[in-house]
């Protein structure tokens, strides 16, 4: 089959192209923008008629979307572009997919919910977002849902890897720099290390389990606080620095976050058949990766 990759310069993106090196199919990685010594095909999603033409040329099976607008604060004051990215571009894809009656698999998120719960998420809960990122990220599942192409939406959580800006890569630099830090301990959720989605997203290709249609939540396995995270982020890396657990309320920000967002796995793993990663043992190889 041929694969078409959106967003591949991003974080899933990038461990796309190092799980699909195994792949028995074909990936097409695309981007709007270029990184130096990367091969990535130019392509604006938010224009329906190059979708249709790389789709047509390449012969595309199967279309997997990484592309989002991801700035939860400045969404805030940039619907407009939050909009287009996240609900326009998600529908332009669904819609050539039921043209091509190829399959898309789509990334979503866990800020879809309201996170007023203290028990996982279900993918049947209703939904409710909080800020704009959210309200973006549903329309944009809705579009998929209501274009009636074959879809599997994956929403994931707090997502991070060796590439591009994430907490991860934030925390190591800042506990390496300082002697203190405050981090919240009120929000509650799981991280996801971007190469375990990667996995899962190129076995389903593989094993042809693309009938498998739906919504599915994916991060990796536990519940911790992004005070909990920071810690281990910072013993993990060798630093020293002294964490101290603070409220939301002590760092406002533009957009409000959810402040229980665990995912429940459990349709994930009967469906694909497969083990979910605890975070630690997630978070110690891309540490490592980090510091090879």
């Amino acid at each position: 089959m041929n694969v078409l990759v959106t967003g591949a310069n991003g974080q899933l993106g990038n461990e796309l192209r190092n799980a699909a090196v195994r792949s028995r199919n074909r990936f097409v990685f695309t981007d709007v923008s270029s990184v130096p010594g990367i091969e990535t095909v130019y392509l604006d999603i938010t224009n329906i008629d190059a979708v249709r033409i790389i789709c047509a040329s390449e012969d595309i099976d199967v279309i997997v979307n990484c592309a989002a607008y991801t700035n939860v604060d400045k969404a805030e004051d940039d619907s407009a572009t939050a909009i287009l990215l996240n609900s326009t571009a998600a529908g332009i894809l669904a819609t050539v997919a039921e043209e091509r009656n190829a399959t898309l698999i789509h990334i979503s998120t866990d800020y879809v919910f309201h996170g007023d719960r203290t028990v996982p998420c279900r993918e049947d809960w209703p939904t409710h977002p909080l800020g704009v990122y959210g309200s973006t990220k549903l329309m944009g599942e809705r579009k998929i849902t209501e274009s009636g192409c074959k879809s599997i939406i994956f929403r994931t959580a707090w997502l991070y890897s060796p590439y591009g800006k994430n907490f991860v890569k934030t925390m190591k630099a800042l506990t390496a720099e300082r002697d203190s830090l405050k981090v919240v301990f009120d929000q509650v959720g799981t991280p996801t290390y971007a190469r375990d989605l990667a996995l899962l997203i190129v076995k389903v290709i593989d094993c042809d389990m693309l009938d498998r249609t739906g919504i599915y939540h994916y991060s990796n396995e536990g519940a911790i606080s992004w005070y909990d995270f920071a810690k281990a982020i910072c013993e993990m890396c060798g630093n020293s620095c002294d964490i101290r657990p603070c409220h939301t309320e002590d760092y406002p920000s533009k957009a409000e976050r959810p402040r229980f967002s665990v995912l429940d796995k459990s349709k994930v793993k009967e469906t694909f058949g497969i083990t979910v990663p605890y975070w630690r043992d997630s978070l110690a190889d891309c540490i490592k990766r980090l510091n090879p």
